[in-house]
């Protein structure tokens, strides 16, 4: 599940970021659900929501992606067989993280972003195919790590604390735990 969700997402966020640097104007709005929805073509230099270092953000928040990806692949290698719910949150924050990635080192603008939705002037910061594949994959991957949570939680034997009788915890009277 992992690789085949990646390299979907992957390829794609490419496809429509190159799609968005011909077919739009930077700036220009062009509407698909009236107003609501449009696509614009902007360059984030920094990460979410506009988020600038200055003149290094761009290699800064690349060595930053590089680590995660480090850290997703560790989660990644842990993943049990059969486990489709986490490795396909893994595949979608890995994919996104690179899609990003990759604008970073190629373009000094930085990433492309072209998907602006919102109404009248209160808009979302304008994003892409990666930053909705980051979204979604985290929210995905914090489910599955708190349910993972839940379950070791669930199957630990509630124990009473050294030197309480064990009568306190449901255990013969007398008996220490």
């Amino acid at each position: 599940m992992f690789w085949p969700v990646l390299l979907v997402v992957l390829v794609v966020d490419v496809i429509t970021k190159a799609i968005a640097e011909r077919a739009l104007m930077r700036g220009i709005p062009h509407e698909v659900l009236g107003s609501a929805v449009q696509l614009r073509l902007v360059y984030n230099p920094g990460a979410a929501f506009g988020l600038n270092l200055g003149s290094e953000s761009r290699w800064i928040f690349a060595a930053l992606t590089l680590v995660a990806l480090v850290i997703l692949a560790r989660l990644y290698r842990s993943t049990r067989a059969g486990d489709a719910a986490r490795a396909t949150a893994l595949a979608l924050v890995c994919a996104g993280a690179t899609g990003n990635l990759i604008d970073r080192v190629r373009s000094f603008f930085g990433v492309v972003d072209f998907i602006d939705v919102g109404i009248g002037t209160s808009r979302w910061p304008t994003f892409n195919v990666a930053d909705m594949a980051v979204s979604i994959g985290a929210g995905l991957l914090a489910w599955v790590l708190w349910q993972e949570d839940q379950s070791i939680q669930a199957s630990v034997p509630a124990v009473a604390p050294v030197g309480v009788p064990a009568s306190a915890s449901g255990g013969e009277p007398g008996d220490l735990v």
